[in-house]
């Protein structure tokens, strides 16, 4: 039995109904990933037992691996890709599928799951094979930094110190808890910096501690980007947080610091339920195309994975993937 839609879905289209005849499908997880080792076999027996035929399976650790066998089932025509493994590992995919007439499966079995969670997807490999056994797909947006491809968020700033902190080894100690002991072990040194930012709308220049791009609704393992954000508007929303240190000339001091850290918990409690777009050091923008220059210069952290520095334009490559999502909820008259 199929999955209902998640209420905070945060698609803007529904789904629709695929063709169920789309032929064997690729199965891919990551052994390194948070569930990846034990959620192997159960995968399996989950997707024999929902009639979802296998072309091969394949439990990996290596990105270069991962990249091998991907190129080799598509160029064999395989259309049907399943992985399993958290928003980093459906990022290392990504460069393979865009543009190509296949659907991805997504089992959530990583430490944020950010992707899932935009789509609707529950955290239980039983829930997620439902979805797929229904085939219901939607075509989803995919953002792109100076051309490199995520799907949730890429950030600078707080969001991205904290990325450098969640080794593979730590997220494999404490599970869910990886970014709050990141986060509480980044606050104490963390220093804003400088960012100008081109939007469609204009041109804006702040102090800031931190600033996300999302492509999604979610980053961060569960924040929100904005509360309205979806995946499929051809949009990217962003927000930053001000730096009320810099406001009040005490940057760099310790009272400056204080005001910094009590900032960013109150901004922090509001992230969940997306309230922190009515705190006042927080602006919100929208926009298809965002580029972004900070000093000094910033890492950037897309889905988990720091992949380059400032200067970055942000843009979109819209409708570029078709994944499977929740059947839409039953109308009611």
């Amino acid at each position: 039995m199929a999955s209902e839609a998640s209420p905070d879905v945060a698609l803007s289209a529904p789904p629709k109904r695929g063709s169920l005849d789309e032929g064997p499908a690729l199965l891919i997880v990551n052994s390194k990933c948070r569930m990846g080792h034990e959620a192997f076999p159960a995968t399996l027996a989950a997707l024999e037992a929902r009639g979802i035929p296998l072309a091969s399976s394949h439990q990996l650790s290596r990105h270069k691996r991962m990249d091998q066998v991907l190129r080799e089932a598509l160029e064999s025509g395989v259309r049907r890709i399943i992985i399993g493994g958290g928003d980093g590992t459906l990022n290392n995919a990504l460069q393979h599928l865009l543009g190509r007439e296949v659907t991805l499966g997504v089992l959530p079995l990583g430490t944020g799951n950010d992707f899932a969670r935009s789509l609707g997807i529950p955290p239980t490999l039983e829930a997620a094979c439902d979805i797929i056994a229904a085939g219901y797909t939607a075509r989803v947006d995919v953002g792109l930094a100076n051309g490199r491809p995520f799907l949730n968020a890429a950030s600078l700033g707080l969001a991205s110190a904290i990325a450098r902190r969640l080794t593979p080894r730590l997220k494999r100690r404490v599970g869910k808890l990886a970014y709050p002991v990141a986060a509480a072990a980044e606050l104490w040194e963390h220093q804003p910096f400088h960012v100008r930012m081109v939007t469609d709308s204009g041109e804006m220049e702040a102090e800031v501690l931190q600033l996300v791009v999302g492509n999604g609704r979610y980053h961060g393992a569960g924040n929100m980007v904005t509360p309205d954000a979806t995946i499929d508007d051809h949009r990217l929303d962003a927000y930053t947080i001000a730096a009320p240190s810099a406001e009040s000339g005490r940057e760099g001091t310790g009272l400056g610091h204080v005001q910094d850290l009590s900032t960013l918990a109150r901004v922090a409690l509001s992230l969940r339920r997306g309230e922190h777009v009515a705190h006042p050091a927080v602006t919100a923008v929208r926009s298809a195309h965002l580029y972004v220059d900070a000093q000094p210069p910033q890492d950037i952290n897309a889905d988990g994975e720091l992949i380059g520095h400032t200067p970055v334009r942000f843009e979109l490559a819209s409708a570029a993937l078709r994944v499977y999502v929740p059947a839409p909820a039953p109308t009611t008259h």
